[in-house]
Protein backbone atom coordinates (compact mmCIF):
# COMPACT_ATOMS: atom_id res chain seq x y z
CA UNK A 1 0.00 0.00 0.00
CA UNK A 2 1.48 3.57 -0.93
CA UNK A 3 1.82 6.08 1.51
CA UNK A 4 -1.04 7.99 -0.45
CA UNK A 5 -3.70 5.58 0.08
CA UNK A 6 -2.68 5.17 3.84
CA UNK A 7 -3.67 8.98 4.67
CA UNK A 8 -6.36 8.84 2.71
CA UNK A 9 -7.41 5.73 4.92
CA UNK A 10 -6.30 7.44 7.88
CA UNK A 11 -8.70 10.50 7.03
CA UNK A 12 -11.62 8.29 6.16
CA UNK A 13 -11.41 6.80 9.53
CA UNK A 14 -10.88 9.40 11.54
CA UNK A 15 -13.13 12.34 9.83
CA UNK A 16 -15.22 9.89 7.94
CA UNK A 17 -15.66 12.43 4.82
CA UNK A 18 -12.29 13.24 3.46
CA UNK A 19 -9.68 11.39 1.73
CA UNK A 20 -6.40 13.15 0.62
CA UNK A 21 -2.90 13.14 -0.57
CA UNK A 22 0.25 14.27 0.75
CA UNK A 23 3.72 14.36 -0.36
CA UNK A 24 5.55 10.72 0.50
CA UNK A 25 8.31 10.09 2.25
CA UNK A 26 6.80 10.59 5.75
CA UNK A 27 7.35 7.32 8.21
CA UNK A 28 4.48 4.82 8.25
CA UNK A 29 4.95 4.92 11.92
CA UNK A 30 3.68 8.26 12.06
CA UNK A 31 0.81 7.74 9.27
CA UNK A 32 -0.50 4.75 12.27
CA UNK A 33 -0.22 7.33 15.70
CA UNK A 34 -2.31 10.03 13.63
CA UNK A 35 -4.63 7.80 12.76
CA UNK A 36 -4.65 5.93 16.91
CA UNK A 37 -4.68 10.00 17.81
CA UNK A 38 -7.22 11.54 15.13
CA UNK A 39 -9.56 8.37 15.93
CA UNK A 40 -9.42 8.71 19.98
CA UNK A 41 -9.74 11.98 19.61
CA UNK A 42 -6.75 12.17 22.01
CA UNK A 43 -3.79 14.19 22.49
CA UNK A 44 -4.31 17.33 20.91
CA UNK A 45 -3.73 15.76 17.40
CA UNK A 46 -7.01 16.38 15.95
CA UNK A 47 -9.82 18.99 15.76
CA UNK A 48 -12.67 19.39 17.72
CA UNK A 49 -14.86 17.53 14.56
CA UNK A 50 -12.32 14.59 14.32
CA UNK A 51 -10.18 15.81 11.53
CA UNK A 52 -6.98 14.54 12.29
CA UNK A 53 -3.77 16.66 12.33
CA UNK A 54 -1.79 16.60 9.47
CA UNK A 55 1.75 15.86 9.15
CA UNK A 56 4.56 18.33 9.63
CA UNK A 57 5.57 18.53 6.14
CA UNK A 58 1.65 18.92 4.99
CA UNK A 59 1.59 21.63 2.71
CA UNK A 60 -1.29 24.05 0.78
CA UNK A 61 -0.56 25.70 -2.26
CA UNK A 62 -2.41 27.72 -4.74
CA UNK A 63 -3.81 26.37 -7.78
CA UNK A 64 -0.69 27.33 -10.38
CA UNK A 65 1.37 25.06 -7.98
CA UNK A 66 -0.15 21.64 -8.33
CA UNK A 67 0.03 18.85 -10.65
CA UNK A 68 4.10 19.61 -11.07
CA UNK A 69 3.51 23.58 -11.43
CA UNK A 70 3.21 23.34 -14.94
CA UNK A 71 -0.42 21.78 -15.83
CA UNK A 72 -2.80 24.95 -14.33
CA UNK A 73 -2.51 27.78 -16.07
CA UNK A 74 -3.53 31.37 -14.45
CA UNK A 75 -7.24 30.83 -16.03
CA UNK A 76 -7.42 27.29 -14.92
CA UNK A 77 -6.64 28.11 -11.47
CA UNK A 78 -9.47 30.43 -11.15
CA UNK A 79 -11.67 27.57 -13.01
CA UNK A 80 -10.71 25.86 -10.07
CA UNK A 81 -11.95 28.39 -7.52
CA UNK A 82 -15.11 27.95 -9.57
CA UNK A 83 -15.57 24.25 -9.39
CA UNK A 84 -14.53 23.62 -5.51
CA UNK A 85 -15.15 27.39 -3.63
CA UNK A 86 -11.30 27.49 -2.86
CA UNK A 87 -8.27 29.00 -4.37
CA UNK A 88 -5.81 27.05 -2.52
CA UNK A 89 -5.24 23.15 -2.49
CA UNK A 90 -3.44 20.58 -1.31
CA UNK A 91 0.23 19.94 -2.45
CA UNK A 92 0.12 17.17 -4.99
CA UNK A 93 1.99 14.24 -4.39
CA UNK A 94 4.88 14.07 -6.14
CA UNK A 95 3.39 11.02 -8.85
CA UNK A 96 0.71 13.78 -9.44
CA UNK A 97 2.16 15.66 -12.34
CA UNK A 98 2.16 15.86 -16.53
CA UNK A 99 5.28 14.66 -16.65
CA UNK A 100 4.77 11.06 -15.13
CA UNK A 101 0.99 10.87 -16.89
CA UNK A 102 2.83 11.52 -20.54
CA UNK A 103 5.80 9.10 -19.10
CA UNK A 104 3.29 6.39 -18.37
CA UNK A 105 1.44 6.71 -21.60
CA UNK A 106 4.60 6.67 -23.96
CA UNK A 107 5.23 3.32 -22.18
CA UNK A 108 1.36 2.33 -22.85
CA UNK A 109 0.89 3.45 -26.20
CA UNK A 110 -0.77 2.11 -28.33
CA UNK A 111 -2.31 -0.32 -26.13
CA UNK A 112 -3.74 1.06 -23.25
CA UNK A 113 -7.58 2.53 -23.15
CA UNK A 114 -7.78 2.15 -19.38
CA UNK A 115 -8.23 5.29 -17.74
CA UNK A 116 -5.43 6.47 -16.00
CA UNK A 117 -5.32 9.73 -13.31
CA UNK A 118 -2.91 12.44 -14.11
CA UNK A 119 -3.81 14.55 -11.19
CA UNK A 120 -5.86 14.75 -8.12
CA UNK A 121 -6.89 18.00 -6.33
CA UNK A 122 -8.04 18.13 -2.94
CA UNK A 123 -9.37 21.10 -0.99
CA UNK A 124 -7.47 21.48 2.61
CA UNK A 125 -8.09 19.98 5.22
CA UNK A 126 -10.81 21.92 7.88
CA UNK A 127 -12.39 23.62 4.70
CA UNK A 128 -15.12 21.86 2.63
CA UNK A 129 -14.38 18.51 0.97
CA UNK A 130 -14.00 18.24 -2.53
CA UNK A 131 -11.67 15.46 -4.62
CA UNK A 132 -11.23 16.63 -8.32
CA UNK A 133 -9.44 13.68 -10.56
CA UNK A 134 -8.19 14.63 -14.30
CA UNK A 135 -7.34 11.84 -16.21
CA UNK A 136 -5.79 10.31 -19.04
CA UNK A 137 -6.51 7.52 -21.55
CA UNK A 138 -6.55 6.56 -25.13
CA UNK A 139 -9.07 6.38 -27.45
CA UNK A 140 -9.37 4.55 -31.16
CA UNK A 141 -10.40 7.48 -33.00
CA UNK A 142 -12.49 10.46 -33.35
CA UNK A 143 -16.04 10.11 -32.08
CA UNK A 144 -18.62 9.48 -33.80
CA UNK A 145 -21.51 9.77 -31.80
CA UNK A 146 -23.29 12.88 -30.89
CA UNK A 147 -22.44 13.98 -26.68
CA UNK A 148 -25.29 13.14 -24.41
CA UNK A 149 -27.54 15.71 -24.14
CA UNK A 150 -26.69 17.30 -20.83
CA UNK A 151 -23.41 18.08 -22.49
CA UNK A 152 -22.10 21.07 -25.26
CA UNK A 153 -19.78 20.34 -27.74
CA UNK A 154 -16.57 22.98 -27.85
CA UNK A 155 -14.71 23.33 -30.89
CA UNK A 156 -10.88 22.23 -29.15
CA UNK A 157 -9.42 19.39 -30.55
CA UNK A 158 -10.80 16.59 -32.29
CA UNK A 159 -13.61 16.50 -29.42
CA UNK A 160 -14.27 18.67 -26.54
CA UNK A 161 -17.70 18.43 -24.56
CA UNK A 162 -18.56 19.67 -20.82
CA UNK A 163 -21.42 19.60 -19.00
CA UNK A 164 -20.56 18.73 -14.87
CA UNK A 165 -17.23 17.16 -15.89
CA UNK A 166 -15.78 18.13 -19.28
CA UNK A 167 -13.43 15.98 -22.21
CA UNK A 168 -10.95 17.02 -24.78
CA UNK A 169 -9.43 14.52 -27.16
CA UNK A 170 -6.76 15.97 -29.22
CA UNK A 171 -4.48 14.12 -31.77
CA UNK A 172 -0.65 13.79 -31.26
CA UNK A 173 2.03 13.09 -33.72
CA UNK A 174 5.42 12.69 -32.03
CA UNK A 175 8.12 10.70 -32.03
CA UNK A 176 7.69 10.12 -28.78
CA UNK A 177 4.82 7.93 -29.55
CA UNK A 178 6.72 4.78 -31.25
CA UNK A 179 7.26 7.38 -34.11
CA UNK A 180 5.79 10.22 -35.98
CA UNK A 181 3.72 8.14 -38.19
CA UNK A 182 2.09 6.60 -35.04
CA UNK A 183 -1.10 9.33 -33.77
CA UNK A 184 -2.26 8.81 -30.79
CA UNK A 185 -5.77 9.80 -29.77
CA UNK A 186 -5.81 10.99 -26.10
CA UNK A 187 -8.72 12.39 -23.93
CA UNK A 188 -8.23 14.47 -20.96
CA UNK A 189 -10.80 14.43 -18.05
CA UNK A 190 -11.83 16.27 -15.18
CA UNK A 191 -14.50 15.16 -12.85
CA UNK A 192 -15.99 15.87 -9.67
CA UNK A 193 -15.14 12.15 -7.56
CA UNK A 194 -18.07 12.27 -5.35
CA UNK A 195 -22.03 10.89 -5.39
CA UNK A 196 -23.88 12.20 -8.39
CA UNK A 197 -25.24 15.70 -6.75
CA UNK A 198 -26.96 18.47 -8.65
CA UNK A 199 -24.35 21.10 -9.50
CA UNK A 200 -24.14 24.48 -7.12
CA UNK A 201 -23.89 27.57 -8.41
CA UNK A 202 -24.24 28.71 -11.62
CA UNK A 203 -24.66 26.10 -14.32
CA UNK A 204 -22.78 27.74 -17.31
CA UNK A 205 -20.22 28.69 -15.72
CA UNK A 206 -19.20 25.40 -14.15
CA UNK A 207 -19.40 23.92 -17.74
CA UNK A 208 -16.61 26.96 -19.03
CA UNK A 209 -14.63 25.98 -15.48
CA UNK A 210 -14.71 22.54 -15.71
CA UNK A 211 -13.95 23.13 -19.58
CA UNK A 212 -10.93 25.73 -18.71
CA UNK A 213 -9.25 23.08 -16.22
CA UNK A 214 -9.57 19.89 -19.11
CA UNK A 215 -8.14 22.32 -21.43
CA UNK A 216 -5.17 23.46 -19.59
CA UNK A 217 -4.58 19.86 -18.66
CA UNK A 218 -4.43 18.52 -22.65
CA UNK A 219 -2.19 21.24 -23.69
CA UNK A 220 -0.15 20.68 -20.81
CA UNK A 221 0.05 17.38 -22.25
CA UNK A 222 0.01 17.94 -25.52
CA UNK A 223 3.81 19.82 -24.99
CA UNK A 224 4.76 17.30 -22.68
CA UNK A 225 4.43 14.46 -25.16
CA UNK A 226 6.28 16.89 -28.11
CA UNK A 227 2.92 16.42 -30.22
CA UNK A 228 2.89 18.34 -33.34
CA UNK A 229 1.25 21.49 -33.73
CA UNK A 230 0.28 21.02 -29.88
CA UNK A 231 -2.10 18.46 -30.83
CA UNK A 232 -3.98 21.27 -32.88
CA UNK A 233 -5.46 22.40 -29.32
CA UNK A 234 -5.90 26.55 -29.38
CA UNK A 235 -3.19 28.37 -26.44
CA UNK A 236 -6.33 29.59 -25.09
CA UNK A 237 -9.64 27.63 -24.38
CA UNK A 238 -12.52 27.92 -26.48
CA UNK A 239 -16.02 28.15 -24.70
CA UNK A 240 -18.17 28.95 -27.16
CA UNK A 241 -20.85 25.93 -27.97
CA UNK A 242 -19.63 24.41 -31.01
Amino acid sequence: MTFEQEWADLRAAAAKRRRGSVRRGLLVAAVAGSLFLGATGCGGSGEADGTPKPPKDYKVVAGTQLCGGSAVSADAARALKVITGSSRFEASAKKYTVAQAATNLVEEFPASTVTKDVCRVYTPIGTPDFDLRITWRLADGVPTEPPAPNFTELRMGEDAVTADKAYVQFACRSEKLLSSSSVGHIVIGVQHWAVPTEPEGDVQELKDAYATVAHSFSLAMARELGCEKDGGLPEQPVLEPA
